[in-house]
């Protein structure tokens, strides 16, 4: 208890002198996101079909629901159901390359240097590669010098922050050094740190955020693109930049997120004020509280097809529960849910389409259409997710259905299957929703917004 209440004073502090940063803005600032298969894109790879970008989302997609079925049941599990041949490996929430929608950049240090980063609501910490870095990924991108900058401070090991830290050790010099790992043998390991972070508000204003804890990552390897420097959580446990934010920004964030088709629009970011959702058509659900912290659980109660109600079925996984049976996330492109509930769904979709079914040629998707003569007056029914709170969020077809392939269309829900188990509402769904996030209220507002057009 003594070392959580030390953390949050320390998070506290760092949250009162952004204050009056943020008050002569209206308690708000918003951020510029780019999907990374964008034109805008550093990751963009102009060889690439629209075929095998699918086919790769699929893939991160995937193992990225793996993740959160492992770490839930880590969380949830005592030591004794974890396997034998697990037991000396640490799994952390670090998820290399998995990321799928939000690239951003910050800075760092003072004089300040320029980061790209993958944003995620799916992780906690914040970092960084920095030098001296001889057994790290390669990266485009100059490495962040710390002995350069006048505001970088080491967290000793005897400190409350330290402990912070799912798994750390201790340097030489008393220094708290993190190391995080990741199923497929990546991981990170350096020295944990504050620092000042500082962003370019969309507004013209830049922020800056001091004494802000991150890690300075001084070894790594695996699954990471050069054309990132690090990541930034944007996930609900204490060590995200949400919770580190805090009282300054009242605990709200929100996110609106383009259509893929419009490879050169820039979704958005915003915290505080510019995170608050005041749209007649918006609907609200509470967060649910589960455990692990980080990521943020919804309980869907129903999915309708054309108005047709289904009931959500119960997974198969032991760990599941009732409440809190879907996690929302950004960084996953597909929506995953339980096979029972998964084939009601596709029986109702393929009774209500009069074109041709034919199969996926990329192997990805269960129901799939011949569009060929039809084109774009293509019909498909509108599929509606019901939460709890009474929350209809309406899938129009961008929202439901992608071309997988030249006159192929397909529904864009997977069955979460019985080796996976966990229920995912993916960033295809929320294209085209500003979806804020209270924190402190513990709910979840959806918005319908054309995000491509929206400032906020």
């Amino acid at each position: 208890m003594a070392s959580s209440l030390a953390i949050s004073l320390f998070i506290i502090s760092a949250a009162a002198a952004l204050l009056p940063m943020l008050a002569s803005g209206n308690g708000g600032f918003s951020v510029d996101l780019i999907h990374r298969d964008s034109l805008k894109s550093p990751l963009h790879d102009p060889a690439s079909t629209h075929s095998s970008r699918l086919r790769a989302a699929a893939d991160r997609s995937l193992a990225r629901a793996v993740y959160f079925r492992d770490a839930i049941r880590r969380s949830r599990s005592p030591a004794a159901d974890i396997p034998s041949d697990a037991a000396d490996k640490f799994y952390s929430d670090i998820i290399p390359d998995s990321g799928e929608y939000m690239i951003m950049s910050f800075y760092l240090g003072t004089p300040a240097k320029k980061i790209l980063a993958m944003a995620d609501t799916g992780s906690d910490l914040i970092w960084v590669q920095c030098k001296p870095c001889d057994e790290c990924y390669k990266q485009k991108a100059p490495l962040f010098d710390p002995k350069a900058s006048s505001s970088y401070k080491i967290i000793p090991c005897d400190s409350d922050s330290c402990s912070a830290l799912p798994q750390t050790s201790c340097g030489k010099a008393n220094q708290c050094e993190y190391n995080y790992g990741y199923g497929d043998r990546s991981f990170v390991d350096g020295f944990f740190s504050s620092e000042t972070i500082g962003f370019d508000s969309t507004g013209g204003r830049p922020v800056q955020i001091p004494k802000t804890l991150f890690g300075c990552t001084h070894r790594s390897n695996g699954t990471f693109n050069q054309d990132d420097a690090g990541l930034v959580g944007l996930g609900g446990g204490k060590l995200s930049l949400i919770r580190q934010l805090g009282s300054a920004i009242g605990g709200k964030f929100s996110y609106c997120l383009p259509s893929q088709s419009q490879s050169s629009a820039t979704g958005k970011l915003n915290f505080g004020s510019h995170a608050v959702v005041s749209s007649s058509n918006a609907v609200t659900t509470p967060l649910i509280t589960s455990i692990p912290d980080t990521f943020y659980f919804l309980n869907l109660e129903q999915v309708s097809v054309a108005g047709q109600a289904i009931a959500v079925g119960k997974s198969s996984d032991k760990l599941a529960v009732e409440e809190g049976n879907i996690i929302i996330d950004s960084g996953t492109t597909l929506t995953l849910i339980d096979d029972v509930t998964f084939h009601s769904v596709a029986r109702k979709v393929a009774s209500s389409v009069s074109l041709p079914k034919v199969n996926d040629p990329n192997g990805i998707f269960s129901l799939c259409f011949d569009v060929h003569g039809a084109g774009k007056n293509a019909k498909f029914p509108e599929i509606t997710f019901r939460f709890s709170g009474g929350a209809a969020v309406v899938l129009h077809q961008e929202n439901a259905f992608v071309e997988a392939a030249e006159n192929t269309v397909c529904l864009a829900i997977l069955s979460s299957a019985i080796n996976i188990g966990i229920n995912i509402f993916g960033n295809i769904a929320q294209q085209n929703f500003n979806i804020a996030y209270d924190l402190t209220a513990k709910t979840i507002t959806f918005a319908p917004t054309d995000c491509a057009k929206s400032h906020v």
